[in-house]
């Protein structure tokens, strides 16, 4: 099941672009009430409507009708994603939201990418498989995603990763000696793996990718045909901007792991997504 139906797609293309609901009406010749149902999800939309609005919004119109009308969806399956990635399934709320352990076999180094709002869990899963924490990696400062720290921290002594302007998000916020702002480029080593950090700004203005040999933990930068809600909206241009020139410019072989929502691929997104 995709994380965005077509209801949230263009409701935050709209915040985004800060256009007014009934302009947006207008230029895609709908009534100001067609649209409140759209948006509320309260009815599918026709063909016919997926490109008006597509259109009026900026974004791909064949791209959305694909996934609004013609039930499109990743054919990446999530049981064959990365064998060194160790999902953590949480909710908050009944949300599902998602954290990774992305680790070495040989030297049972592991990293955690957010906590997947489940610290037992996570610290379950490092029990379970005799993995050594080396880094908590945060894609950004959100609850769902950074919720639990305090928690891991008590049993790992590990340093915390997260892009600078994405510090005053966080709850509660470990102490300065593992405080590490994320440098655009850097490479953090896992055993004998490396993770290449991204910076992402969009979803948060601080936010960030993690590069892997054969994966990218993403975050809520991009979900499987959609992106996270630009937070504040002004940040919008500056997330399509990250999604467009960093993460769809990477190999199209990439494996993406959302904080929710099914993995995808590089191709996948490029070919699918009505943001790119």
């Amino acid at each position: 099941m995709l994380e965005d139906e077509f209801c949230d797609i263009i409701r935050k293309a709209r915040t985004g672009l800060g256009l007014d609901p009934t302009q947006v009406a207008k230029d895609a010749g709908l009534s100001a009430p067609a649209l409140r149902e759209l948006e509320s999800g309260q009815r599918a939309p026709t063909r016919e409507e997926v490109h008006a609005l597509a259109a009026a919004l900026r974004l791909d119109g064949a791209k959305l009708a694909a996934l609004a009308c013609d039930g499109w969806h990743p054919r990446h399956p999530i049981a064959n994603t990365v064998q060194d990635v160790i999902t953590i399934h949480g909710d908050i709320g009944g949300y599902a939201v998602k954290g990774y352990l992305y680790h070495d076999p040989a030297s049972r180094h592991a990293v955690l990418i957010d906590t997947g709002y489940h610290p037992e869990a996570v610290l379950r899963a490092i029990e379970e498989h005799r993995l050594t924490l080396t880094a908590i990696c945060l894609t950004h400062g959100h609850a769902d995603h950074a919720s639990g720290i305090d928690s891991i921290l008590a049993r790992h002594h590990a340093p915390v990763y997260i892009g600078e302007r994405d510090w005053s998000l966080l709850s509660w916020k470990p102490p300065t000696a593992l405080r590490k702002f994320v440098r655009d480029g850097e490479t953090l080593h896992v055993g004998r793996k490396e993770l290449r950090l991204m910076t992402t700004p969009g979803h948060t203005p601080g936010g960030v990718c993690y590069q892997a040999d054969a994966c990218v933990f993403v975050g809520d930068t991009l979900f499987a045909g959609s992106i996270g809600r630009a937070n504040p909206a002004s940040l919008y241009t500056t997330h399509l901007a990250s999604v467009r020139e960093r993460l769809l410019t990477l190999p199209d072989s990439l494996i993406l792991l959302p904080g929710h929502g099914p993995s995808t691929t590089a191709r996948e997104e490029k070919d699918h997504n009505p943001f790119a």
